[in-house]
């Protein structure tokens, strides 16, 4: 059996908020997200995935809010100018 080595990293499955994107999802959508991204980066660990704590993993299990920057679009591109998606309802498609 051959074993892709970094073949996925946290952030193929991350995603990443402006504050002000962040203020516009509700509380059910804020607990998905941080269900999601913990939930994510445990299973990536688990897997034997090993490099430095991601900021945004530490600010979600201090509670605290994960958005980055002050309003600019993240550097990924992951996120353009069109409306966000339509919440989650489902963890389990997204989790690895």
């Amino acid at each position: 059996m051959t074993m892709l080595q970094d073949s996925v990293s946290f952030e193929d499955l991350s995603i990443n908020f402006t504050q002000k994107e962040w203020q516009l999802l509700d509380a059910c959508q804020k607990d998905l997200y941080r269900d999601v991204m913990l939930e994510n980066y445990s299973s990536l660990v688990s897997l034997g995935y090993e490099v430095t704590k991601p900021d945004v993993i530490f600010k979600l299990e201090q509670g605290r809010e994960p958005w980055t920057g002050g309003g600019a679009l993240p550097s990924s591109g992951s996120l353009d100018s069109s409306p966000l998606p339509p919440p989650l309802t489902s963890v389990a498609h997204l989790v690895v």
